[in-house]
């Protein structure tokens, strides 16, 4: 797996995640999902910023263009897991000074956890320990 050294907008970030919800999309398909999740209290997001956008990932290598046909359909480029992971190491690293533990410790302390989601975590931590 290749390190992930671009890090994406807010803006390009949503798009990322219609992408990787709903495969191959079309700039007009992109801007309408973006629209329907937009609450009535922010301004509509024309067509042409998000071709902009989408335009300017693919420059930038967040997204693949596809241009055999009249209508240009576009795609991830990063897999969400991966960047899931380089943009969560570069939290920790500039939040928390590289702490998981601290930041495990903050989330856990101002956020009612429930019993499921502890049962999950114990889960979790015995996995990791019994790999070591």
């Amino acid at each position: 797996m290749s390190k992930i050294n671009i890090k994406p907008t807010e803006a390009e970030l949503e798009i990322l995640q219609i992408l990787w919800q709903h495969g191959e999309s079309t700039v007009r398909n992109v801007n309408e999902l973006l629209n329907e999740k937009r609450n009535a209290n922010l301004k509509e997001i024309g067509y042409t910023t998000t071709l902009k956008l989408m335009q300017l990932m693919h420059e930038k290598g967040l997204a693949n263009r596809n241009e055999e046909s009249r209508t240009h359909i576009y795609s991830a480029k990063v897999k969400e897991g991966e960047m899931q992971k380089a943009l969560l190491e570069k939290f920790v690293d500039k939040t928390f000074r590289g702490s998981a533990m601290k930041m495990v410790m903050q989330a856990l302390g101002n956020h009612e956890t429930s019993k499921e989601e502890l049962d999950e975590i114990k889960a979790l931590i015995s996995k990791i320990e019994n790999k070591k």
